[in-house]
């Protein structure tokens, strides 16, 4: 990985001529993304968004925390302990840059010997799996970093919306996709492209039921206005 998404977030951290990035998935056109939305405050915020950190208690760890806004939000404002992983370096430097006292380049599969009261899987944070396969073992491998009494906070979005209507009013989904949920992204900043990779949006109907195949109590928190939703599992 080229870590092109990390690369804007530290260009724009650092003020190095920052530009949008470009994104383009296997069911959707190519698309602008300005990186300052990564930098947004609390009061920028969705109201999903806003709702998880109002949720989130006790000690916390923010997967795949990108530019770290969530992470800062809980740091300086709720003065909870938080730690903030993401695969990407760049995005990392970024977050110590912004004062983030906890923050590493950490593969959350591979995380050992820590547990937390909080998981924070924001933006989406569920799809870092992948493919629908891969969500049961994910979820696993989260629950085991939950202390007793812990919780997940997690949004994603229910993408049927985006798949045309056939003739009886069912939605026409492509024979080759296993779940309409699944696409492949293709990421481009600074005329570089990173190699395309896949990710998740999973419905909630979806993640209920891999949450109680995984041992989960799962709730619905939030709907938001476009198919998106707040979710919330424990033990």
């Amino acid at each position: 990985m080229k870590d092109l998404f990390g690369k804007a977030i530290l260009d724009y951290q650092t003020g190095n001529a920052p530009e949008n990035l470009i994104t383009e998935t296997s069911i959707s056109e190519e698309d602008e993304m300005d990186v300052a939305y990564l930098f947004r405050d609390y009061k920028h915020m969705p109201y999903i968004e806003q709702k998880a950190l109002k949720l989130t208690k006790g000690k916390v760890l923010d997967v795949g925390c990108g530019a770290g806004s969530h992470s800062l939000y809980l740091q300086n404002v709720r003065e909870l302990d938080v730690t903030a992983i993401d695969i990407s370096a760049n995005a990392i430097e970024a977050c110590k840059l912004r004062g983030i006292k906890k923050a590493y380049v950490q593969d959350v599969m591979l995380l050992e010997g820590e547990k937390f009261d909080s998981i924070l899987l924001m933006m989406n944070g569920a799809g870092m799996c992948g493919k629908l396969n891969k969500i049961e073992g994910f979820l696993t491998k989260i629950k085991s970093l939950l202390n007793e009494g812990g919780q997940v906070l997690l949004d994603s979005s229910d993408i049927i919306y985006m798949f045309d209507e056939d003739d009886d009013g069912g939605k026409w989904i492509p024979s080759d996709i296993d779940y309409y949920g699944e696409v492949i992204f293709n990421v481009s900043y600074k005329n570089e492209s990173e190699e395309p990779f896949n990710w998740m949006y999973i419905d909630y109907n979806t993640l209920q039921n891999a949450a109680h195949a995984t041992g989960f109590t799962c709730e619905l928190v939030q709907e938001g206005e476009h198919y998106d939703y707040l979710a919330k599992l424990s033990v």
